[in-house]
C-alpha cells in the first residue's frame, strides 16, 4: 500500500522538473536581454554600463587570464581598457546557449567576435577576434547578474593528430 511520504516523494520528483523548466521560460529572455546589452554596453565603451551585469563580488576572467574580483574592479579595469586598447573595438555576439541548474541559476555560453581591438597585453598577439564566454548567472530580487564570467579565444575546432603529441620527454 502506498504512503503519503512515497507518494510526496514520486509528486516532488516529478513536478520539480518541470518547475525549473516553467521558470526558465520568461527567465531565457531575461538572460538573452542581458546578453544584448553586454554587447551595447562594449560597444558604447560604457565600462560602467557593463559593469552593472555583474554581481557586486563577480569573479571575472579575461581572455588573457586575467581574474578580476569585483564589480568595482571589472569596471576599473574596462574602462582603462576602452580609453586604450579597446577604444575602437566592437562586439558582437553571434549565439548565446542558456542552460538552467535551477531556477535561479543559469550556466551561459556566449560565442561573441570583435573587431577594432588592439593587443592587451602590448605584445602585438593575443588580440581578441573570436571566443566564447562561459557565464554562471544568479537570479535575485534585484534580478539577474553575471557571477562568475570566464572567457576564451577560441580557433576553429580540428582533429587532434597522433603524430604531433608529443610525451613528457619531448619523443614523439
Amino acid at each position: 500500500m502506498p504512503t503519503v511520504s512515497g507518494f510526496l516523494t514520486v509528486a516532488f520528483c516529478c513536478v520539480a522538473p518541470l518547475g525549473v523548466a516553467l521558470a526558465s521560460e520568461g527567465d531565457e529572455a531575461v538572460i538573452r536581454a542581458l546578453e544584448a546589452r553586454q554587447e551595447s554596453a562594449w560597444n558604447a565603451h560604457d565600462a560602467h554600463a557593463y559593469a552593472q551585469l555583474f554581481a557586486a563580488d563577480a569573479d571575472t576572467v579575461n581572455v588573457l587570464g586575467w581574474w578580476w574580483k569585483s564589480r568595482a574592479e571589472l569596471e576599473q579595469k574596462l574602462s582603462a581598457g576602452f580609453s586604450s586598447v579597446f577604444a575602437n573595438s566592437q562586439l558582437h555576439i553571434a549565439e548565446v546557449a542558456v542552460r538552467f541548474l535551477s531556477p535561479d541559476v543559469a550556466i551561459v555560453h556566449v560565442r561573441w567576435s570583435m573587431t577594432g581591438a588592439d593587443s592587451p597585453d602590448g605584445s602585438g598577439q593575443h588580440i581578441p577576434r573570436n571566443g566564447i564566454q562561459t557565464q554562471t548567472l544568479h537570479k535575485t530580487v534585484a534580478g539577474w547578474h553575471i557571477a562568475a564570467f570566464q572567457n576564451a579565444n577560441s580557433l576553429p575546432e580540428r582533429s587532434f593528430s597522433n603524430t604531433t603529441m608529443r610525451n613528457s620527454n619531448g619523443a614523439q
